[in-house]
Parts: C-alpha cells; structure tokens; sequence
C-alpha cells in the first residue's frame, strides 16, 4: 500500500479507503439479532482483507443503517492506533440533535474517539448554516474534538463547487470528502483550494459514480486498453498529487483486487495515462463534435435558475457519456435519479419542455438554439423507472 499524507491532520493515508456503504445488512437500524451470521462473516473478512493490504482508513455514517453496528464487532479486535477510523452526522437545525446522533455513532462503533468526523452532506445553503452558525453543528463537533471523542473535523458535500468553496475557504475544516474523477472534473477548484488550506482530499465513489466501472461497458474497455476502466480511473485520479484517497465501496473481500493493481502503475502514470485521455477526447470529438465537446457547458444557468428546474448541466453531461462512451446503464441510473435525489442530486428531468421557455437561459451558451432539442433526445434515450437514493431504498 501507498500512503499520502493527508493535509494538516498529519494522518498518513492509504491512497485508498475502505468505504463502509455496500457490505451492511440494511440501510435501517435493525437489532443487533436480525443481521444474518453469513452477512456480518463477509463484513468481518471484507475488514480483515482491508487490514491485511495495508487499508487501515474504515469509513462510515450514521445514514449508512446497520453498518456502524456491525463494524463495533470487528473494529475494537484491532490495536486501535493502527485504525483511522471515519463516520459521518448529517448537519440539522438542532445542534443538540447532532450530537445525540454522534454518540450514538460512537456507540454503535463500540470505540472511545473517532479520528475524522465529518459534517455529512453540506450540499446546499441550508446545511452549511447549520454547519457555521454560532452554536451550529460545527461548533459540536469541536467541542466533541475538546472532550478527546473526535481527533480532526471534515465535511462531506454533493453540493455545487459554490457551496464547497465556501466550506472550505472558511478554514475549519481539516479535510473533504467529494466527488471527482475522469469522467466529471466540476470540482477541481476546490480540490485545489483545500490543498491551499493543507486539507485532506477523499474522493467519493470513483467507480460507482465515476461511471459503474465494475461492469463497464465493452467501447470504455476498448479505450482505456491496457488498463480496466477502473483501474485507469484510479491511475486518473490518483496521478494528481493533489487527491490524497480515493473511496473503495467494497461488499466483498475481493472488491479490492482490481483496484490494487493501480498502485504498480504509480509512478508511470506519466508515461500510461497520456495515450488513454487522448483517446477517449479523440473519440467524444468524433462521436460528439469538437466545438460541442470543447464548449457544450459554456454558461448554462445553475438548475434553481432553470424553468422548471430542468438540470440541463447534468442532462447534457449524462447524454454525452451514453453517446461518447455507451455509459447508458450509468446514465439511465442517475437521470431517473434526478427529481428524487433531493439535495445530494437535485433538479429535474427534462420531462415537459414543451411547457418551458428555456431560450432566455441559454442565449450566453455558444449552442442555444441545439441544447433543446439534446435535451429532448437525452429524455427519449434515458428516461425509464423511478431511481431513490440508495439509503432510501
């Protein structure tokens, strides 16, 4: 294993992190009695794969349903200064609330500190006042850091680069989780600000929503040849020093396996990568247009803008990885999203255009009079069944 440090925690951290969302038995609080004995043996060996490779970084939530619980059975078995051990409480109007929710967590872990708490889903306006307002959650989560039951404080975002530039520019958080990878790259400035603050970057779910490289489809195997998707993913994020760990939700020990091949790859990314970006450019351009590829997301309005709160960002972006690279099951997953994923994936599907003067929002984008009719073509190629968030479900 290869390890980072991870901003001014001064935490080294493997590049890549054990994610705690796949392996629980359900999305819910159950008594400890119903988990069946074969789910929480895979859970358990699913740990004891992670340690033995060197991935000492567990991370959870208190939104993840049994999986605290089910980790306060393996996780205490370990010396525990060799664990970094993450959950994360969702920021709420009653600070109180937070904390209660936060012991709870470290109940359910069976630990006496957590070494990274994060404010979970500061994705909009609402969630980051709860977070800094003068006796918000914030300031929780600091006095649990003074009591000893949490080491650094972090945030964890869905939200607009806006939003996240505002967290992090306030200088008090110690690290970030957030998506960024290969195919949607929207948040590189505020890597690049958490790096100015000396902050740790985690980077959520590189292959799940970096685009389901567990089962890619064969034009994306074609043109990250030699490497598997995912693993050219990995390489992709990871050549960046500025990311320091990437997210791996394993449900099972072998989960690991593919994404462990990386690390050989390491320190030749310069010499591997180069000719894999160029053919996947290559191939958008020439499925999609140069001009269109280059300039497709030239000043869209924001979806709170839009009528009808049509996510034309999102729409567009999903359209192009369906034509550019067949991640149509990818992108048919997260449209049905849209309209159902609240703040961690809002807008809306582009469902009644007919209805919507959209041409006054657009006439700053170089493809005005096109976009409507993409949009059009992204609903007819997309749309399908009702998707929930997976802690819905």
């Amino acid at each position: 294993m290869l390890y980072r440090r991870f901003g001014r925690t001064e935490l080294q951290m493997p590049v890549f992190s054990c994610g705690g969302m796949r392996y629980q038995f359900k999305w819910q609080d159950v008594p400890d009695s119903e988990i069946p004995g074969d789910n929480q043996a895979n859970l358990e060996a699913t740990i004891r794969k992670a340690l033995d490779v060197g991935i000492n970084h567990i991370e959870t939530a208190r939104d993840y349903g049994t999986s605290e619980m089910q980790l306060g059975k393996i996780l205490p078995q370990f010396p525990r200064e060799q664990l970094i051990v993450q959950t994360k409480v969702c920021p709420v109007e009653d600070a109180k609330e937070f904390r209660q929710t936060f012991e709870q967590s470290l109940r359910n872990l069976q630990l006496d500190y957590v070494d990274l708490l994060g404010l979970h889903g500061i994705n909009h306006g609402e969630s980051l006042d709860y977070s800094m307002r003068p006796g918000g959650c914030l300031e929780v989560a600091q006095q649990l850091q003074s009591e000893g039951k949490v080491r650094f404080i972090g945030f964890s975002t869905h939200g607009s680069e806006d939003v996240i530039l505002q967290a992090i520019n306030s200088r008090q958080f110690d690290y970030v989780n957030l998506h960024w990878y290969y195919i949607n790259q929207w948040n590189w400035e505020a890597i690049t600000a958490a790096n100015r603050h000396d902050m740790g970057v985690f980077i959520i779910s590189p292959s799940d929503k970096g685009g389901m490289l567990y089962k890619p489809p064969q034009k994306l195997v074609h043109l990250c040849d030699p490497l598997s998707p995912m693993v050219f993913n990995d390489l992709f994020c990871l050549s960046h020093e500025e990311v320091h760990t990437l997210s791996l939700g394993a449900a099972k020990p072998g989960d690991f396996d593919e994404h462990l091949q990386t690390l050989e790859y390491l320190n030749r990314a310069e010499e591997i990568l180069p000719p894999i970006l160029s053919k996947l450019e290559q191939e958008a351009i020439a499925v999609l247009g140069e001009e269109w590829v280059k300039t497709w997301d030239t000043n869209l309005p924001n979806w709170e803008e839009t009528p009808g709160q049509v996510n034309i960002r999102v729409i567009l972006w999903l359209l192009n990885l369906a034509i550019a690279y067949d991640l149509v099951d990818y992108s048919k997953m997260r449209y049905n999203l849209l309209g159902h994923g609240s703040h961690w994936f809002p807008g809306n599907q582009a469902d009644s255009l007919d209805e919507l003067d959209l041409q006054p929002f657009l006439v700053n984008n170089p493809h005005a009079h096109k976009i409507p009719q993409m949009l059009a073509k992204a609903h007819q190629m997309l749309a399908g069944d009702e998707v929930k968030r997976l802690s819905k479900t």
